[in-house]
C-alpha cells in the first residue's frame, strides 16, 4: 500500500480516536486544549453572533478587525463557536457573510450545501472535538447545483462526469417539491433542501445526533439573499 494512503488512513484513525475521546467527556491531549476563548459557550449563543454578524454585514457596518492579530494564539490550536455546511458558490464567502474573523467557524463547502461522508465527518470533528455549538447548513438564491438537479429531474437528463452525483445525493431532499403546487419551484427547492439536511445532521448517530439530544449542539438551516446579502432562517 503506498505511504500516501497510509498517512490518510493514520489521520483519519487520530481524527475518529479524537472525537470518540471528546464525545465522552475526557479529557483531550494538552495540544488540542491549547486553543484561544471561544465567543459563544451555548448553542444559542453561537447563533446569535452568527445573526448579528450578518446584520453588521447588511447595514454595511462591519466590525473593525486587525486580522494580524491573534495569529501566533491561533497557531496554537482553534476554537471555532460555529461550523457552516456552505455552498461553493463564489458568491457566499461566510466569514464575510457573518463578519466574522479567522478561527471563529469550521467550513464545509460542497456545491448544493449537501451532506457528504467526508463533510459529515469534518462536522463531527468539530462538533465533538473542537467544540462548535451550533451547525448551519447554509443554502443561498438562485443555487446552480439546485437549479440543475430541479431541471434534471424534470426532464430526466443526465449531467456529465461527477456533476450527475450531485443531482443524486440532493434529489432525496428535493424530488417531493416537483409534486407540489406552488410558485417559484427553484427557491421551494433550495429551502427543502436546505431542511433536508438539516433533519439528516439532527439524526446522525453517534455523534452529532447525541450531541443534539443533550443540548449541546444545535443544527439550523438558512438561506442567503445574493441581492441583499440577507440570511433567512428555514
Amino acid at each position: 500500500m503506498c505511504n500516501a494512503c497510509l498517512s490518510r488512513r493514520g489521520l483519519f484513525s487520530g481524527m475518529g480516536a479524537l472525537a470518540v475521546t471528546a464525545a465522552a467527556g475526557t479529557a483531550l491531549p494538552r495540544a488540542a486544549m491549547a486553543q484561544p476563548s471561544r465567543s459563544a459557550e451555548t448553542p444559542d449563543a453561537a447563533l446569535s453572533l452568527l445573526m448579528e454578524g450578518n446584520a453588521r454585514y447588511v447595514s454595511g457596518k462591519l466590525a473593525e478587525r486587525d486580522f494580524s492579530a491573534g495569529r501566533a494564539a491561533r497557531a496554537l490550536g482553534q476554537a471555532p463557536f460555529a461550523a457552516i455546511l456552505g455552498c461553493a458558490d463564489s458568491r457566499v464567502a461566510p466569514e464575510l457573510v457573518f463578519d466574522q474573523t479567522a478561527g471563529e467557524l469550521f467550513i464545509v463547502r460542497v456545491a448544493g450545501n449537501f451532506v457528504t461522508p467526508d463533510g459529515l465527518g469534518s462536522l463531527e470533528y468539530g462538533a465533538a472535538v473542537l467544540g462548535t455549538k451550533v451547525i448551519m447548513v447554509l443554502g443561498h438564491t438562485s443555487c446552480g447545483a439546485v437549479n440543475a438537479t430541479v431541471e434534471a429531474l424534470q426532464k430526466g437528463n443526465t449531467l456529465p462526469g461527477h456533476i450527475a452525483d450531485l443531482v443524486r445525493a440532493m434529489k432525496p431532499g428535493i424530488e417531493p417539491v416537483l409534486k407540489t403546487p406552488g410558485d417559484d419551484l427553484r427557491q421551494r427547492a433550495v429551502v427543502a433542501n436546505i431542511q433536508s439536511n438539516v433533519r439528516r445532521l439532527q439524526t446522525e448517530k453517534p455523534i452529532l445526533g447525541d450531541m443534539v439530544a443533550a443540548g449541546k449542539l444545535k443544527v439550523v438551516g438558512a438561506y442567503y439573499d445574493l441581492p441583499t446579502g440577507k440570511v433567512i432562517m428555514v
